[in-house]
């Protein structure tokens, strides 16, 4: 009974843990390139601040990702991401030059792009050695969180913007309290036990994987970068904002609700390719929509996209990959997500922006998610056609 008083109470600190970092991502994330916007950078201006973060993550990923493996606990390297982001975001504000802050975004993400992966490692392994509790319930709290806050902070952000700094400083400092009560999780190379990064390259599937997921993060790249300032292009303020990113959190809900009842009945590739065509829906509907009242009930599909990616792969990661790996195979989706596909999204959608405009570039992005229905839908049909005849000769 002890023990299971215990699971619970350490359970309910990493519910918490994702409240609060996925409350501070909806202040950053979500409200950083309004101030941009507010402190007068165009959009290339802001497109190439946002990309450089995402730059330093391809680099910052591996090398986290490694000393998590090898590290005495995987909660140390958790604590040392945590120091760093929130001294850096206090260090954000002292100038609005362009040089400078272009500087303080590459620092806060060498920290910050890695903080998701590696709690996703840690809290996935103990999940599984305890057997009890859900990922997906656990998550959900970040759910709540980025829900809470983009509400809150869209009504604090009408006046005073540049407060998020403040704010997402404070929530960063009650992660770092939350997850001096985690169990501790070792890195399965700590006691010379080595294995290279290459093994994960041989795991066919989890590239093509990688691969459909890669694209649609590209998209959403952009999405992130742009989509605040498309809404107040359409007319929405940042209340309105907020209520929007209250619409897309919420509708995560249902799939990590039934993450584990869909993970058991419906095949990986399926999961995939359904997120892809609700991304593609979405793009096309902010493409045609003309007030920002519209865009509230296409935010809802961000449930279906978003939460689907992050939970399926995160999950296949951690199922699939060699103990000695699941930091880095973490980290390494985080790479490509957060790093490769941002620079994408961010940088080349600024260019295509200040070309075609907002609202044609998100035309465009639902062009290139229906051409990856397409090109992978082919791929999974013959990849079965392969294992129904292998199966019929083994017969």
């Amino acid at each position: 009974m002890k023990n299971s008083h215990a699971t619970k109470v350490s359970l309910i600190y990493f519910l918490f843990f994702y409240v609060f970092i996925y409350a501070g991502n909806a202040v950053y994330g979500t409200f950083l390139p309004l101030y941009f916007q507010d402190i007068g950078f165009s959009a290339l201006q802001i497109g190439t601040l946002l990309s450089f973060g995402p730059f330093v993550a391809i680099l910052a990923q591996p090398l986290w990702g490694a000393l998590g493996d090898r590290a005495r606990t995987k909660n140390f390297i958790l604590l040392i991401l945590l120091a760093g982001c929130g001294i850096s975001m206090i260090l954000y504000p002292l100038s609005n030059h362009f040089t400078y802050l272009l500087i303080m975004i590459c620092i806060f993400t060498f920290f910050q792009t890695s903080i998701f992966a590696i709690s996703d490692t840690i809290t996935l392994e103990v999940l599984d050695k305890r057997k009890m509790g859900s990922f997906g319930h656990i998550r959900m709290g970040g759910t709540i969180g980025f829900a809470i806050m983009s509400l809150v902070f869209g009504i604090i952000s009408k006046n005073h913007i540049g407060s998020l700094f403040a704010v997402y400083s404070s929530i960063i400092v009650v992660c770092f309290l939350l997850v001096l009560k985690f169990p501790s999780v070792e890195g399965h190379q700590s006691q010379g036990r080595k294995m290279s990064i290459l093994v994960l390259f041989r795991n066919r599937m989890l590239m093509v994987y990688f691969g459909i997921n890669f694209i649609l993060q590209i998209t959403l790249g952009y999405y992130y970068a742009f989509f605040p300032m498309y809404f107040r292009e359409l007319g929405g303020d940042n209340v309105l904002l907020g209520w929007s990113m209250v619409i897309s959190s919420l509708s995560e809900v249902p799939f990590l609700l039934f993450a584990d009842k869909i993970f058991k009945r419906v095949r990986i590739p399926y999961i995939l390719l359904g997120a892809a065509c609700f991304t593609a829906l979405r793009w096309y509907l902010f493409s045609v929509i003309e007030t920002p009242i519209w865009a509230l009930p296409v935010q809802a599909l961000h449930g279906l996209i978003f939460i689907v990616l992050t939970v399926t792969m995160a999950t296949y990661i951690n199922k699939e990959v060699p103990k000695e790996l699941k930091a880095s195979g973490q980290t390494f989706n985080g790479l490509m997500n957060l790093g490769v596909a941002r620079i994408i999204g961010s940088l080349a959608g600024g260019i295509a922006t200040t070309s075609f405009g907002l609202r044609r570039v998100f035309m465009y992005n639902s062009i290139i998610a229906l051409v990856c229905v397409a090109v992978f839908a082919m791929f999974f049909w013959r990849m079965r056609n392969r294992e129904s005849s292998a199966a019929k000769q083994a017969n």
